[in-house]
């Protein structure tokens, strides 16, 4: 059903309405982000982008009383003073929550937190899929929320954030303190689940200001102030230690840079904007925790696991490739090239597009494709090799050069002496195109030194994977293989688990400071106490040499 179709509408009094939320309290504003159902995008995408155009630029005539019922929710658009109120509340109420246990920020914090996104877990999914994410995509973020609250993280955290030692008569601890005001700018792509991941900064013991971004507010508004505000609330945080506006980015990361009160910020978006804001942040005084591109190589030796290793690859598809830490690359034995493509050619021609509720469907609309055809193109003319895939599609799977899906596309590029001249090889497509590149055949002590070779010169460093059997090898690959914040062996590349880190890296996905990224260890830093009952200082002074000479 169309735009023009609407069997229903509703009063604005009934839209699922959220303020921007500052100090604890909803602050309201003259101007509206208006989120649209993305069955209906489906359905006539223009159509409704017109819609939510006109909507946003509140022409009287345009936004009677009642709303049609392809609007699902609005958010306030913040001005400039509510986000400099953001700011001020955050550094106001940050020395405050700092100070508070971590009994209460840590253990107490994730475990409210873990309840309540398991009693909300449904409705979640539910939002993530009326702003577009396919029903198994949501199901994948809220695991993840699950496991960066669950307990065996929490317990990990806890013993990052204080250590203790006995020496003499004096007690010992390194401990980490947080670093003040961090402020979230979350990606288009994955916003909800990406504040759920700074989320983890308040444990630190700072205060946080997050950016809702208008291409996708509503998730992040409402796990915010319906999942996180109220555990705060019960365990008596001031006010200010959440703050939630909505905007756009440039203007609201020039008042994060400007404002003196701001320690920290965490920056999603691409290499290239990310480097540079990285710059900036470091004139400016701040910390940069930079969340980039990625550029995943997944190895595939001769022992592995074929099957599998297929079923993983197929993860690359997922959100139709706009996903940064989906497999982007495979590298293969010229043993086991042959079944690992026509296993995994077979699974890629079953995965089709669809909407977002249905539980099978993994690919969402791809509205801008001219750059994945211009780096198809560069494959085939530089010796790839077409597998499946390649074109243009309808919501029915029907080829279609003006579809605003993308079939899942999967090269056969011959030999690592050349793969990286592809673009499609050496940078983040954040397409459905999985280039194979399969090694030029030698012994295989060679080839695993060759393979460790290809996967420590990528740019980028997010995450890896190895599928093989051999403990030699495998030993052999995770010793030498330093690039990237995660690396994983016979396990999808995707999925979750506890304590290990769900995103950051190395390269152009981490920046300068790129490493794995906890939240709540980049958001602080290491100080070391001692308690005594009162030690003379100058044996003090000389205690090591006293203990050795006398």
């Amino acid at each position: 059903m169309g735009t023009g179709q609407l069997s229903r509408s509703i009063p604005h009094q009934d839209l699922r309405t959220y303020y921007s939320y500052v100090n604890g309290e909803r602050r309201e504003s003259g101007e509206w982000v208006y989120v649209v159902d993305s069955n209906a995008l489906l359905d006539d995408v223009f159509a409704t982008l017109r819609l939510k155009r006109r909507l946003e630029q509140g022409r009287p005539e345009d936004t009677p009383g009642e709303l049609p019922d392809t609007v699902v929710g609005r958010v306030a658009k913040a001005d400039r003073d509510t986000v400099e109120l953001a700011v001020k509340a955050a550094a106001s109420a940050a020395p405050e929550w700092g100070a508070v246990p971590l009994d209460t920020r840590v253990d107490r914090f994730a475990e409210l937190l873990h309840r309540r996104i398991s009693e909300n877990a449904e409705q979640i999914a539910a939002v993530l899929v009326a702003e577009g994410h396919p029903l198994p995509l949501a199901r994948w973020q809220v695991s993840g929320m699950l496991e960066i609250f669950g307990p065996r993280s929490a317990a990990f955290y806890r013993s990052q954030m204080l250590q203790e030692f006995r020496h003499g008569e004096r007690r010992l601890q390194v401990r980490r303190r947080p670093d003040g005001v961090v402020c979230l700018n979350p990606p288009q792509n994955a916003p909800l689940s990406s504040a759920m991941l700074g989320a983890t900064s308040i444990m630190a013991g700072n205060a946080l200001v997050v950016r809702a971004p208008r291409s996708g507010p509503l998730g992040v508004m409402y796990v915010l102030q319906e999942i996180v505000a109220p555990v705060l609330d019960e365990l008596g945080a001031p006010g200010g230690v959440l703050n939630a506006v909505c905007g756009d980015p440039a203007p609201m990361l020039s008042v994060w840079l400007d404002s003196p009160e701001v320690d920290d910020i965490i920056y999603f978006g691409s290499s290239e904007n990310g480097v540079r804001f990285e710059q900036r942040c470091v004139a400016a005084g701040k910390k940069p925790i930079l969340e980039l591109a990625g550029n995943d190589v997944v190895t595939v030796w001769k022992d592995a696991d074929v099957e599998l290793a297929a079923e993983a690859l197929t993860e690359s598809f997922y959100g139709s490739g706009q996903l940064c830490m989906i497999p982007n690359q495979v590298v293969v034995h010229p043993d086991v090239a042959d079944r690992l493509t026509e296993e995994l050619v077979r699974r890629v021609r079953e995965i089709r597009p669809g909407r977002p509720q249905d539980p099978e469907v993994l690919l969402t609309p791809v509205l801008r494709n001219e750059k994945f055809f211009t780096c198809l193109e560069q494959a085939l003319d530089n010796g790839a090799e077409l597998l499946t895939g390649g074109h243009a599609m309808q919501l029915d799977g029907t080829r279609d050069p003006h579809g605003i899906f993308l079939e899942p596309t999967v090269l056969l590029v011959r030999g690592l002496a050349h793969a990286r001249e592809l673009d499609a090889v050496r940078h983040e497509t954040f397409f459905p195109l999985l280039p194979v590149v399969v090694a030029e055949p030698a012994d295989d002590e060679t080839l695993l030194d060759r393979f460790v070779s290809f996967v420590e010169s990528n740019d980028y460093g997010l995450r890896n994977s190895l599928w093989a059997r051999d403990e030699r090898v495998v030993t052999h690959f995770t010793d030498r293989v330093t690039g990237g914040g995660l690396l994983k062996v016979n396990d999808s590349h995707i999925g979750f688990l506890p304590c290990l880190p769900t995103h950051g890296g190395t390269g152009l996905t981490g920046g300068v400071f790129g490493e794995a990224n906890y939240p709540i260890l980049r958001t602080s830093h290491v100080q070391g106490v001692s308690f005594s009952e009162g030690s003379r200082p100058r044996e003090a002074v000389f205690g090591a040499w006293r203990e050795l000479f006398g």
